[in-house]
């Protein structure tokens, strides 16, 4: 290279007998030569030893060789790798193995955004219809989703089925499958006896009844761009838990106000009515939040209680423990959160006084387990105004029985009055705790009316059919004329003489149908009385550092009340 100027890397002497090593700094020096900057070249430089014997192959024609061209012979990039190498890829990854004969694939679970909301998909899944001064829903198709837990790896779906999911039994899962309502990994399962893998994708498509709430409407008093506020009427849970969904504030508000993606500011109990909160944006609801962490939020609720309650203004700081979480029962223990209510007595009727509230903490049942200790539980408590507390129903915290033996008592009390739907229990807790199956005789003889009014439409009505692509159920248009007629009788034997104008109105919107599976179809439930609907206990006021949203009071809040 006499007379020209040999460039600084063109000098560089490696002193090692390496083939591979020469290889590299002979390429590195084509690569600069052609043009390429130096970042790029710190990039470039990394080739691996086959990928520089195919530059070299490739690359050393000419010095001016263009990046381009060295870059497509340094072998395929990762896109444009064959269908084969693509499919090999994925199942290498596959627990970071090949899969053998046989094995069942797993694909990776899903990416989940938590801040997706309910939407009008979920609100279109049936509607409503007013009985008899209740809010009903329209029996419908739902599908129970959930990743393979922990413990169920290596476990069959036969075993746990049989062990955690009881409220239904063996033999209606075995139906389920052969009509392909349970899938793995959205495909239909054949057999009970496949064993779970980890990340496994469960969907169980079941008929779905909820109880019926009252149809009071739900009046909206402030929605001012920031936050809804809205006038909860007892019976109504603020959103979707147990057996109740579309009977909920939250699908309520989306169904017939518009109104989603709202944030929850506070919770009320099901049996509770009057004020709640929601925030209309992230915002507003963090700023909502660290309101309440600071306590500068302040909560007043009346009540109506047994007796005459205390003179003055009674502070309560005995400490709140759960005791269940399934069933929501606290008590007050040595062990619990620290919490404060304070009550004053408003009025008394010669029977039962009616009480301000205000909790300065916000404990679960704080102000329903408070006034139990002091001795004077709310007039119609389902739980802790009643008699499995005890002679004296837990006045003083005083038990004389383990946590066990109260939450059995509690449950054997509302089992013999038929009232176990007041503690809103799952069904797999009913049956858990052995209460199944030991109904009443009035219960059995509307459960023989109903077997024999859907006796006759088995083998007649075909069920929806579900969409492969969605999960979702399509109505059936071939359900035969006999089978509507079935359907309008089993509509009016629900019926009650004195609502027969309204009811005919409401059984004409929708047919429905009827589920062969589904063991609640075969029963008539009775709806539940007023009384049953109403905890006398009502969020009245809701104050900040710069607003306030109240309602008027409840009508068994006025002095001169007197219970029916």
């Amino acid at each position: 290279m006499s007379g020209t100027s040999v460039p600084w890397w063109g000098r560089i002497t490696v002193n090692t007998n390496t083939k591979e090593v020469n290889t590299y700094w002979r390429n590195l020096y084509i690569v600069v030569s052609s043009g390429f900057s130096w970042r790029a070249v710190q990039s470039k430089t990394r080739f691996s030893i086959m990928e520089t014997k195919q530059v070299n192959e490739d690359a050393v024609v000419v010095q001016g060789t263009r990046a381009t061209d060295i870059t497509e012979s340094c072998g395929k990039r990762k896109g444009q790798d064959t269908d084969e190498q693509v499919n090999s890829r994925k199942k290498r990854k596959s627990n970071g193995k090949q899969l053998k004969h046989g094995e069942r694939y797993v694909p990776p679970p899903q990416k989940r955004n938590p801040g997706v909301s309910f939407n009008q998909e979920h609100f279109a899944e049936t509607s409503y219809y007013f009985e008899g001064g209740l809010r009903k829903v329209y029996p419908y198709y739902f599908d129970f989703k959930t990743y393979c837990k922990g413990r169920w790896i290596g476990r069959t779906l036969f075993e746990v089925f049989t062990t955690e999911f009881r409220a239904e039994p063996l033999d209606y899962y075995k139906k389920a499958v052969k009509v392909g309502r349970i899938r793995l990994n959205e495909i239909p399962v054949n057999d009970l006896n496949i064993t779970l893998k980890n990340n496994d994708f469960m969907r169980n498509t079941v008929h779905r009844h909820e109880p019926p709430v009252s149809g009071r409407p739900l009046e909206v008093l402030v929605d001012d761009g920031k936050v809804v506020v809205v006038d909860k009427p007892a019976s109504l849970p603020v959103h979707p838990c147990g057996r109740y969904r579309h009977n909920t504030v939250i699908f309520i508000l989306g169904k017939e106000r518009g109104l989603c993606g709202l944030h929850t500011v506070h919770r009320l109990d099901r049996l509770t009515s009057g004020v709640l909160l929601f925030a209309r944006t992230l915002e507003v609801s963090k700023k909502l939040d660290q309101m309440v962490r600071d306590r500068q939020l302040e909560k007043e609720y009346v009540c109506r209680v047994e007796g005459e309650f205390l003179d003055g203004e009674v502070v309560c700081k005995e400490p709140i423990l759960v005791v269940s979480f399934k069933v929501g029962l606290c008590r007050v223990h040595p062990k619990g959160k620290e919490c404060c209510t304070v009550f004053q007595k408003l009025s008394y009727n010669g029977r039962s006084s009616v009480v301000r509230c205000l909790p300065l903490t916000g404990r679960t049942h704080q102000i329903r387990v408070h006034l139990q200790f002091l001795g004077f539980p709310i007039l119609n408590d389902p739980i802790y105004g009643s008699s499995a507390w005890g002679p004296d129903r837990g006045k003083g915290g005083l038990l004389g029985m383990s946590d066990e033996e109260l939450l059995e008592g509690l449950l054997q009390e509302h089992r013999s009055k038929e009232s176990l739907h007041l503690l809103d229990l799952s069904d797999e807790v009913i049956v858990e705790k052995s209460v199944v199956g030991s109904g009443d005789s009035v219960n059995n003889e509307m459960q023989v009316k109903a077997e024999s009014l859907t006796g006759e439409c088995e083998g007649l009505c075909t069920l929806p059919v579900i969409s492969l692509s969605t999960g979702e159920p399509k109505p059936n248009s071939s359900i035969s004329s006999n089978c509507k007629e079935l359907e309008m009788k089993s509509v009016q034997i629900e019926k009650s003489d004195s609502h027969a104008e309204e009811s005919s109105r409401s059984a004409n919107c929708t047919m429905v149908v009827r589920d062969h599976l589904c063991g609640e179809c075969k029963i008539v439930r009775p709806d539940p009385t007023e009384k049953e609907l109403v905890m006398y206990l009502h969020a009245l006021r809701y104050k900040g550092p710069d607003f306030e949203y109240s309602t008027r009071l409840p009508d068994w809040a006025d002095e001169n009340w007197v219970q029916d």
